[in-house]
C-alpha cells in the first residue's frame, strides 16, 4: 500500500487501485476453488477410497486349504511300511491318547495337504519314527519314512526338515551330544536331500562352571 499512495497523491487513485486489486484477488480465489483447477479439491481421491478400489493381490500358487483330519494311528497300523517294532510301541500313554504328532502342509505339490506323522515314546517323548503320507484318491501313500531313535520331522516353507538327536556313550536321554538336521525337497516324484547340518552341544554350559569373569580393576 505504501507504493500505491506514493503514485497518485489522491484518495480517488488509492481507492481505484484498491478496488482493482480486490477484483484480481477475488478472481484468483475463484479460479483456485474451481473443481477443474489446481486447488485443494484437485489432489485426487482420499487414501481410504483408493484402498477400497485397489485390486486384491492374487493368492499364491500351490496353496491348498485344510480339508479334513486323518486318523494317524489307524494310518500307521494299516501301513505295511511301518515296522513291527514301531507298531508294537504304538500304544496309548493314557486313555485314547497316543504319542503321535500330526502336521499338515504342502510338501509334494499335491492339491491336498500332505500329512507328516511322528511317533514317540510315552515316557521321554523320544522319536521312534517319522513318516510322510500323500493323498492318493481315497487313500494315503507312504512316500517317506525314517525309523531311528530320536528322530522328528517338521514342515518348513514347503520343505521337509528331519532332525535326529545324536547320543554319545553314556548320554542321558534328555542330554544328547548333538543333532543332525537334514532338509529334503520333493522332486521327480521323491524326496531328495538338499541341506545337511550337524550341531554339537557344549558340555560346559549350565553345569555351574564360570563362563565369563568380571573385568580386572583399574591399575591391575
Amino acid at each position: 500500500m505504501r507504493g500505491l499512495t506514493g503514485r497518485g497523491g489522491s484518495g480517488t487513485g488509492v481507492a481505484g487501485s484498491a478496488a482493482t486489486a480486490g477484483l484480481v484477488a477475488f478472481a484468483l480465489l475463484a479460479a483456485g476453488c474451481s473443481t477443474g483447477g489446481s486447488g485443494l479439491q484437485d489432489e485426487g481421491a482420499a487414501p481410504s477410497d483408493h484402498a477400497a478400489k485397489a485390486t486384491p493381490s492374487p493368492a499364491p500358487s500351490g496353496s491348498a486349504g485344510f480339508t479334513k483330519a486323518v486318523d494317524a494311528v489307524e494310518l500307521l497300523k494299516s501301513d505295511p511300511k511301518v515296522s513291527a517294532r514301531v507298531k508294537a510301541d504304538l500304544r496309548p500313554c493314557a486313555k485314547d491318547s497316543y504319542p503321535v504328532d500330526t502336521s499338515y502342509g504342502i510338501l509334494t505339490g499335491s492339491s491336498a495337504p500332505d500329512v507328516v506323522v511322528n511317533v514317540m515314546t510315552c515316557a521321554d517323548a523320544v522319536g521312534l519314527g517319522t513318516y510322510v503320507y500323500r493323498e492318493n484318491g481315497d487313500t494315503y501313500e507312504n512316500v517317506f519314512a525314517v525309523e531311528e531313535p530320536a528322530v522328528y520331522s517338521a514342515i518348513d516353507r514347503g520343505d521337509l526338515v528331519v532332525t535326529k538327536q545324536v547320543y554319545a556313550k553314556g548320554d542321558p536321554v534328555a542330554e544328547p551330544s548333538g543333532e543332525e538336521v537334514t532338509t529334503y525337497r520333493w522332486a521327480a516324484g521323491k524326496f531328495t536331500q538338499q541341506f545337511w547340518v550337524r550341531n554339537e552341544y557344549s558340555r560346559s554350559v549350565g553345569e555351574g562352571e564360570v563362563v565369563a569373569s568380571d573385568p580386572p580393576a583399574p591399575g591391575n
